[in-house]
């Protein structure tokens, strides 16, 4: 009982959080003609709602595509639809085809605020409660901070609540499926992900796991016995998922290819804004865009990052454990967001999702990279008006976080993970990596913290107008770069010896 009513603190803290956040300005605020992702995701409900849904990723006279097109997979779609449904009985104003766009107003603003809390207490919040309960291992009080911090994680809230977006919907989806994957379910898991999928295409990050660890667990079972009836099982059940959410596109393949089409845009480049990935920064330097041509872009960018996915996952295959799973949504999803193709920067909350779930067992690292991944999406935040939500989530996280979870206290070399690098750094003179870990930590908050200050307070060059959102991504392209071969070298090294750890199978 106790525990329950401390879960139930929590989730309040939690949603007053969300919602204090969300009581500040969102993206493309008074800024026509485009707006932003605020009237983005408003445009979409006007689509849905007046237009038949033949027509809904189509360009035609009542749905201009290069204004705020929909290019999300059909669940995206049908939740815009629900909104609209909603919006138009309270007020009609609000998705009156052409007339609505580019409206605003307190109460339509307070309305799309209340979308994204319901979405969430539905969905993400309900996942991350069952997760910090039933899959982290220690004391109550430690699970208890676990969700605490799980639920304040910055990066999300800013980007749901001060921007605005709904990613907690289909990280939410994702983190039910890895839930169940958890508790042994393995065909409900591969539901919820093909849920996730079908809302946002970007959770194809996460994809590689899923399927490895699902395979690796068929493979063991036996190939002939109860591991091909398991694969059989879970094939079904994502075909017919996939099915019920593609149905009404499916009776015309030219609707289908045209749903491809949108929401794998490959015209729009290598990447877009000052994307904290490989490509980005290292366009500083080389120009990476000017020397290839556009499909040699992509087909560079798809080597790179298979390769750099292909360790983790082939990992994966052999040793099928959660935690080696969990390993791997982390190298996958950092894989595909330092490698792939057309990346943005809040694509960093894919990454952020599996080190969450790392929170309990490697807490300095993970609050590290939560913190740094918080601060690539500076430029954004400002940008959007929410310095003083950034300033105030980011550093009662990283209180509340260091101080629950005793980071700075377990971070010896065997708690870090660290026995591998004595022996891959074999060459070099014996050394305190712990200590080393400790001071990088401190060196990294305070220049995260620097050029903060100075983003804000410092009016750039006039001929680099660009020069703190390059400095901010590129600081936090080392950042993830780093956490990608940290992780790497965790998921090769032996899994942690706990008597309490889950099972999986």
């Amino acid at each position: 009982m106790k525990t329950w009513s401390l879960v139930s603190i929590c989730v309040l803290l939690g949603v007053v959080v969300r919602w204090g956040v969300s009581l500040n300005s969102y993206s493309g605020a008074g800024k026509p003609p485009m707006f932003g992702d605020y009237e983005a995701q408003r445009h979409w409900q006007e689509v849905t709602y007046n237009l038949p849904l033949q027509e809904w990723y189509f360009n035609t006279t009542d749905n201009d595509l290069n204004y705020w097109g929909l290019d999300y997979p059909p669940l995206t779609a049908y939740h815009s639809w629900i909104c609209a449904y909603v919006a138009k009985i309270i007020n009609p104003d609000w998705v009156e085809l052409h007339k609505s766009r580019g409206y605003e107003s307190p109460t339509h603003k307070l309305f799309m605020r209340t979308t994204v809390l319901v979405a969430d207490l539905l969905i993400y919040i309900p996942a991350v409660v069952l997760y910090c309960l039933y899959l982290t291992d220690g004391s109550s009080k430690k699970k208890i901070s676990t969700l605490l911090c799980f639920l304040l994680y910055p990066g999300l809230i800013l980007t749901d609540y001060g921007h605005f977006q709904y990613n907690g919907v289909s990280l939410g989806f994702a983190l039910w499926g890895i839930l169940a994957l958890g508790l042994g379910w393995d065909v409900s898991g591969s539901m919820a992900f093909s849920l996730a999928l079908n809302y946002k295409q970007m959770e194809l990050y996460h994809a590689l796991p899923f399927f490895c660890y699902l395979m690796g667990k068929c493979i063991k079972a036996g190939p002939m016995g109860r591991g091909l009836f398991l694969l059989v099982r879970i094939a079904a059940t994502v075909l017919a998922t996939f099915a019920l959410c593609w149905l009404p596109f499916l009776s015309d393949p030219s609707q289908a290819l045209q749903v491809v089409r949108r929401i794998f845009p490959v015209a729009r480049g290598l990447f877009e804004d000052k994307v904290a990935n490989t490509w980005c920064s290292l366009n500083t330097l080389i120009k990476i865009r000017s020397i290839l041509s556009g499909d040699s872009q992509l087909y560079l960018s798809l080597a790179c990052t298979f390769l750099a996915v292909l360790p983790s996952s082939f990992r994966l295959l052999t040793k099928p454990t959660f935690w080696h799973f969990k390993l791997a949504l982390v190298n996958s999803s950092l894989a595909f967001f330092l490698f792939s193709y057309q990346v943005h920067e809040k694509s960093i909350l894919l990454a952020a999702l599996p080190v969450c779930l790392l929170l309990n067992d490697l807490p300095l690292i993970a609050i590290w990279f939560l913190q740094a991944s918080t601060f690539s999406m500076l430029p954004l935040f400002l940008k959007d008006g929410l310095l003083v939500p950034y300033v105030v989530t980011s550093l009662a996280f990283l209180f509340f976080s260091l101080y629950l979870l005793s980071a700075l206290d377990h971070c010896s070399e065997d708690e870090l993970r660290m026995g591998a690098y004595n022996k891959l750094l074999f060459f070099l003179p014996k050394m305190d990596l712990a200590c080393v870990v400790r001071w990088k930590f401190y060196i990294s908050v305070a220049v995260m913290a620097v050029l903060s200050i100075v983003s804000i307070a410092l009016v750039p060059p006039p001929h680099l107008p660009d020069l703190f959102p390059v400095l901010v991504s590129t600081t936090a392209f080392l950042h993830f770069f780093g956490t990608f071969v940290y992780f790497n070298v965790v998921q090769f090294s032996e899994p942690p010896s706990r008597k309490s750890q889950k099972k999986n199978n």
